[in-house]
């Protein structure tokens, strides 16, 4: 962690050149205390000086506001974030919200017999006022997560008419959460970043954030899009999800489960199979860290909740469930308040911290969670979780570095990727690279004996193969035994050049087909899975990947891989549709967008008929 220090403002300012400075030494618990202790009887005195008066409290709280805002204004200055790279035609760069659909007429190839009619919707970050934006001030800097940034959805719709003909339109929106609007009416970055930088700077950050609108942080809406009862939700896990218009892209206000939930809620809600009903989780820098819900299948009613009683806060972005079960994930990435208040970084990962998996009944408690011991890993995702006999699998992504918080912006060469991360370009990933400087994740299987209590643990694909993330699954077998996974395919250099992933390629995982041998090329390990990949044209990355099954279709892998792809040498962006059958052949279609569409993180397809509203969506139809 950088030492305190203050950086002089650019532009007005009363506190420019300020002679303020900070030690190591500095009792950051001290001063909020004593902040907190200074401020009680002052709102005490006010609180009673206005008693009964609604309309001096209103011009208090008024005038309190404004001073809040000009010490801000005076105190801290807005910079953009610094990316590594000029990204400013590529990944980084917001695009302009069109709000209303738009026709896609150009179409390389054909939408295959049996796609169904419905949505692909994908979401991700699209800053608002230009940009991701740092702050400098005398107590430091503050840096949102690489990951933050203003939620936008992106949508293509496809509408099959009874001639078997399609009409296929395209839409964005952003996704316009409380703190959107009450940016948007400000028309200026208003938010303090809270999370990342000097630990003085994070406090005030937050303090002052919480002051003036009543929230520390934005919600940003940015993660992921799930559907669940019919309704569409747009999620990212530091706030409530927000209910969508899935024709208008409109958002229609939290979803908190008829007010039964009051927390955060996980990107990665999964639904239990056989009953429907929604398995989610909470986390929070504070007790209770994790809490857990089951949600009834229509939505409607808040059937479970729990307290997991953990004494920490692990980073926990991804559950499972089985038949019987829920999963949860307790890695040594953690969110610590305390450590931030004596010069820490409120997000840290640790390598030698523990790391253990969760198992418990559906609707257990605290005392009825079995925990496993695990090696230490940093999985942000998994592919499925299933029972085969006593043990319960799970099938994830594990890494030994995490990319969250990622890199402190402007480090020179964004250092977080070390140079024995990039290989040579298409040279897969080797046994040279030492285990505890893999950022990259690796398929990975976790056996977990519900009897006996033993833990087996290994990679499923060998050291050949390129890392991956971002998987998806037929959603028919989620929490049942599978045969298929999919999977975005990370590329060395683009990434550690991009200082975040860039995905040049689909991968398909055969999680029955293993290798019995070695072969002379050293390229098949024993017992490792089958890998197929569908790699991209050069410099062509792609984003929010998902797998539409199809319609009728009788075995796991009928169906497609739909995603959105951007070709960086002409700044076009497409959606390809690949035939999981036939996995290394060309996309069956192509389709060119209106507009560039910025790197993202999750999509989905969502199944729903549209003959009947898509003239409404663009009445020239």
């Amino acid at each position: 962690m950088a030492c305190y220090y203050y950086v002089p403002f650019q532009g007005q300012s009363s506190f420019r050149n300020p002679t303020v400075s900070f030690s190591h030494k500095f009792n950051l618990l001290k001063i909020s205390h004593h902040l907190s202790s200074s401020l009680k009887p002052f709102l005490r005195e006010m609180e009673q000086l206005v008693l009964g008066a609604d309309v001096l409290k209103v011009a208090v709280k008024n005038t309190a506001v404004k001073l809040l805002d000009a010490f801000v204004d005076s105190a801290f200055e807005f910079v953009d974030y610094s990316y590594p790279l000029d990204l400013s035609q590529t990944i980084a760069a917001p695009v302009d919200e069109l709000r209303e659909a738009v026709p896609v007429t150009s179409i390389n190839g054909d939408i295959p017999s049996g796609f169904p009619q419905g949505v692909y919707i994908r979401n991700g970050s699209n800053p608002v006022f230009g940009g991701l934006k740092s702050t400098k001030s005398i107590f430091g800097q503050s840096s949102p997560l690489w990951v933050e940034g203003e939620g936008m959805l992106h949508a293509l719709y496809f509408s099959r008419d009874n001639n078997g003909g399609w009409t296929l339109i395209y839409n964005n929106r952003y996704v316009e959460t409380d703190t959107f609007k009450l940016e948007k009416l400000r028309n200026k970055p208003s938010f303090l970043p809270a999370v990342h930088g000097d630990s003085l700077a994070v406090i005030f950050s937050f303090l002052l954030n919480l002051l003036r609108f009543g929230k520390p942080s934005k919600n940003i809406s940015n993660t992921n899009v799930f559907e669940h009862s019919g309704k569409l939700y747009s999620i990212a896990e530091n706030d409530l999800p927000q209910e969508i218009d899935i024709f208008t892209l409109q958002a229609l206000g939290c979803w908190d489960v008829n007010g039964a939930w009051n927390r955060p809620f996980t990107a990665h809600p999964k639904r239990a199979p056989g009953t429907g009903e929604l398995v989610t989780m909470g986390a929070a820098a504070t007790k209770p860290f994790v809490e857990v819900g089951v949600i009834s299948a229509d939505g409607k009613e808040l059937l479970h909740k729990l307290d997991l009683k953990l004494d920490r806060c692990p980073l926990c972005h991804e559950l499972g469930v089985t038949k019987r079960y829920n999963v949860f994930l307790d890695c040594p990435i953690t969110v610590d308040v305390n450590r931030l208040i004596h010069g820490g970084q409120l997000i840290k990962y640790e390598q030698e911290g523990y790391a253990r998996i969760g198992v418990m009944p559906r609707y257990g408690h605290a005392d009825s969670i079995r925990w496993f011991k695990v090696k230490p890993n940093c999985t942000f995702h998994i592919f499925n979780c299933f029972e085969d006999s006593d043990e319960v699998v799970v099938w994830g992504f594990r890494a030994l570095a995490s990319v969250i918080p990622g890199p402190v912006p402007g480090s020179k060469g964004f250092e977080w990727f070390p140079a024995n991360f990039k290989p040579s370009p298409g040279k897969p990933m080797e046994d040279a690279i030492s285990e505890d400087q893999l950022l990259f994740p690796r398929p990975y299987e976790w056996r977990l004996n519900v009897r006996t209590g033993d833990v087996k643990e290994r990679y499923l694909a060998g050291p050949n193969h390129f890392p991956m993330e971002f998987p998806m699954i037929n959603g028919a077998f989620t929490g049942v035994r599978n045969k298929y996974g999919y999977t975005q395919v990370c590329h060395y250099a683009p990434s550690s050049a991009a200082g975040m992933g860039r995905f040049g390629g689909l991968a398909k995982l055969y999680f029955e087909d293993r290798n019995t041998g070695i072969s002379s090329g050293g390229n098949r390990v024993e017992g490792s899975i089958q890998v197929e990949y569908h790699m991209f044209e050069k410099n062509t990355y792609c984003s929010g990947a998902a797998f539409v099954p199809k319609e009728g279709g009788v075995e796991e892998d009928d169906g497609w891989i739909i995603t959105f792809v951007h070709h960086q040498d002409t700044n076009i962006s497409q959606v390809y549709i690949i035939d999981t059958k036939n996995f290394l052949k060309e996309p069956v279609a192509r389709i060119t967008l209106p507009c560039r569409v910025p790197d993202g993180f999750h999509g989905a397809f969502v199944p729903i008929q549209l003959q009947n509203r898509i003239t409404r969506m663009i009445p020239e139809i």
